[in-house]
């Protein structure tokens, strides 16, 4: 993706791509699916990362009650749709100190990661049981589903597939990026790279820390596994603390996703692609909003909210928006990458960035596979090999984004 985002940065880039190297006859088709499978997978993207944080939020106000109140369903929900609505009038109306806003979370994660790796461990070692053993932190294994325990290995892949994602984000920002056939490629690389190594060391450092009954953990009385694993090392104040900046994180994550949202969808509009275009492509005159697209931003924010009314049915339903950020993002980023290495031959010119004339189509060919892979991963239930609705709810809002969908667009 960072090869083909040096040679070609436009905001709208993974149908774009997807148009220019297929073949005359998959043009159309592929480079609609494409566009609407990202835009899916971005909604899917900001139901997760807000859902999250509502839960999280709701936690640490389960917390200060001591675990004597816990948040029900609605209010989840609630909690939920309030942050889309402030992502949105965030996004509107403060765009021109987002750079700064966005750098200062990016420190702040870092930030946040370091100090959780330094206290908990010193937390953990003034309480009892001790600081878990490196046998028990890289040579342990406990499968609480009914897959086999090698299966129920790959699905444990789904928490960091879901966590090094968005990358694509620097794409769809790419027309406002200084130097983007720079900049973008370089935002992909370090993006995925960054949350791997903090994400390895975070979780060497959580598993080295919490208490060994993961059951007690994952059904902590406070909403949320992570304060819980914060409370057990810290204590009550210590846990607060920690999640208060997590929280802060989460949140600016999450509008940094609503942007890169709007962003496609208002490319994927000035192209003529979606139902209601020539509305959703205006771009407002107001100086005081620094010409935005008002519009989209509030059409991705009212599709957020209705598509997070799945968490009031039940956990799988909850389950099935972090899925669908997965595989609707999946299927939008390997097939440009596999358009260009099945037909992209000479039309392909490199940009400033370039893995090389060895590495670029090995690299391309990995990715596809893996993406696959993953794709069919993300609809397997979690917890054992019966179907449940998690695998319904996670495909239900594909087929009713695809029907929108016109066979020609207009540009």
């Amino acid at each position: 993706m960072a090869d083909i985002a040096s040679a070609m940065p436009t905001a709208g880039g993974l149908y774009f791509w997807t148009h220019y190297f297929a073949s005359e006859k998959w043009k159309n088709p592929l480079s609609f699916l494409v566009g609407y499978s990202n835009t899916i997978g971005l909604i899917g993207g900001i139901c997760s990362i807000d859902y999250g944080f509502a839960s999280m939020l709701l936690s640490v106000i389960s917390l200060a009650r001591d675990g004597n109140w816990s948040a029900t369903r609605p209010v989840i929900y609630g909690t939920y749709a309030a942050t889309v609505f402030a992502h949105g009038f965030i996004a509107i109306f403060f765009a021109r100190i987002m750079p700064r806003i966005q750098s200062a979370c990016i420190f702040l994660n870092i930030a946040l990661v370091v100090a959780t790796v330094i206290a908990l461990p010193i937390g953990k070692s003034n309480n009892s049981p001790p600081v878990n053993p490196g046998s028990y932190v890289f040579g342990e294994i406990q499968n609480l589903t009914t897959w086999p325990t090698g299966w129920a290995f790959i699905m444990a892949w789904l928490s960091p597939i879901w966590t090094i994602g968005a990358f694509d984000s620097c794409v769809h920002m790419s027309e406002e990026a200084t130097h983007a056939a720079r900049a973008v490629p370089l935002g992909i690389i370090s993006s995925a790279g960054l949350c791997g190594l903090l994400g390895f060391v975070s979780l060497a450092v959580i598993a080295s820390s919490m208490d060994r009954n993961i059951e007690g953990i994952l059904n902590s009385k406070f909403g949320q596994p992570m304060t819980q694993i914060y409370y057990d090392a810290l204590g009550k104040n210590g846990a607060m603390g920690f999640m208060v900046v997590v929280i802060i994180v989460q949140f600016f994550m999450g509008l940094s996703i609503v942007l890169a949202a709007s962003r496609q969808n208002w490319a994927f509009a000035r192209d003529g692609a979606l139902p209601f275009s020539s509305f959703f492509r205006k771009v407002s005159q107001r100086k005081f909003m620094r010409y935005q697209p008002v519009r989209m931003v509030c059409g991705i924010v009212v599709a957020s909210v209705l598509i997070g009314l799945l968490c009031l049915i039940d956990d799988a339903a909850a389950s099935a928006l972090f899925s669908l950020a997965v595989a609707g993002n999946d299927l939008a980023w390997l097939t440009p990458i596999l358009a260009r290495l099945l037909w992209g031959g000479d039309r392909f010119i490199p940009g400033e960035f370039y893995t090389g004339k060895y590495l670029s189509k090995p690299i391309g060919w990995v990715a596809v596979i893996y993406m696959m892979f993953v794709i069919v991963l993300t609809m397997i239930p979690t917890e054992g090999p019966n179907p449940t609705r998690e695998l319904h709810y996670t495909i239900l809002p594909i087929p009713g984004a695809l029907l929108t969908s016109r066979l020609k667009p207009k540009r």
